[in-house]
């Protein structure tokens, strides 16, 4: 049974002794006042509580009681008719406003239960509409690592063994090259230079796009190299400190933790002007913490740089792995700080 069937039957018998107790006060109140004052609109209180919260059958009979007190109330206090149609036609005018009045709500409760209801099945889509946009965002994810993990496995086992193959036979050329003392051994070593430059590209491609394995472990030396590819490629110093390293068992979690990591460092290079980046991921009381700082210039407001969408993506990857995500920026740098319960992480 529902909840609000089964309060709503919980609380009848409370409405009805509250009817009729409102209309024991009010007949009092009535006798007490005499017949000079009439106080039957206020038995519209005893039949409001019928029809709101028993139903229209009972109100039209606290409707007719409301009607009996008050004319023996009067009656009570001394009242003369002139004949006996008086008090008939008096009660008949009273009791067909009340049956007025019980129609009146009973068709408000019944548009309230209405609404009520449409709103509770437009909420119930909504959660559920909802749900399924966060179950295809998390989709869309999965399917977009998974193809990053296939194309990084492609650039690794395919390209750069293909790239390593082709320096190996600009070697071999170098070599017959010098052998007969042509002048061209600089340009075939020159060659090679390249197709190893290439492949060092390549490899590092290969990294970024699948750099999270699956044991526990991965996430940290992914973070490393994350470190030391940086320092090397844009000429800065980058950081990876470890007080309590943490360990992720899950590797979706680990993924999208990375990928914040190396989205909040890729933006300290490219809008803060740090020269001085520090990754840390430490196992804290309730988790893990993932904590990116940088001593570049800072920002105001994220969203009126180009800085906004990184943000954004952040931000989401934090909510698809149940994480939660903070940034906090000034003169002196920024701090990307994102916690993950312990539950999320295995």
């Amino acid at each position: 049974m529902d909840k609000s069937i089964a309060r709503a039957f919980q609380q009848r018998p409370l409405a009805i002794a509250a009817s009729l107790f409102l209309v024991l006060i009010v007949g009092v109140a009535d006798y007490l006042s005499g017949y000079e004052i009439s106080l039957s609109i206020f038995y519209l209180f005893a039949i409001s509580v019928a029809i709101w919260n028993v139903g229209p059958v009972f109100a039209v009979f606290i409707s007719a009681l409301s009607v009996t007190s008050w004319l023996v109330g009067d009656w009570a206090a001394g009242v003369v008719y002139p004949n006996r149609f008086v008090p008939v036609w008096n009660a008949a005018i009273i009791f067909a406003f009340y049956l007025f009045v019980v129609w009146l709500l009973s068709r408000l409760k019944s548009l309230n239960q209405t609404l009520e209801s449409r709103i509770k099945h437009r909420t119930a889509a909504l959660a559920a509409e909802i749900e399924e946009r966060q179950r295809l965002e998390k989709e869309i994810l999965t399917i977009s690592e998974r193809e990053q993990q296939r194309i990084g496995h492609d650039l690794h086992d395919s390209l750069c063994q293909h790239l390593t193959g082709t320096a190996l036979a600009g070697q071999v050329l170098g070599e017959k090259l010098a052998t007969r003392s042509l002048p061209e051994v600089a340009d075939a070593n020159h060659l090679v230079e390249l197709v190893e430059q290439g492949i060092t590209i390549a490899r590092n491609l290969a990294r970024g796009l699948f750099p999270v394995e699956i044991e526990a472990e991965g996430l940290i030396s992914a973070l490393r190299e994350l470190a030391v590819s940086n320092t090397q490629r844009a000429g800065i110093i980058c950081q990876f400190e470890g007080g309590r390293p943490a360990l992720i068992y899950n590797s979706f979690a680990g993924t999208h933790l990375y990928r914040i990591a190396q989205e909040a460092v890729r933006n300290a290079i490219k809008h803060s002007g740090a020269r001085n980046i520090i990754i840390s991921f430490n196992e804290t009381g309730q988790g893990a913490e993932l904590i990116v700082r940088d001593d570049g210039n800072g920002f105001t407001s994220p969203r009126g740089t180009g800085k906004g969408m990184g943000l954004d993506i952040m931000r989401h990857r934090a909510t698809m792995i149940g994480a939660t995500f903070d940034i906090r920026s000034d003169s002196h740098g920024t701090v990307v700080l994102c916690s993950i319960a312990e539950n999320a992480a295995s």
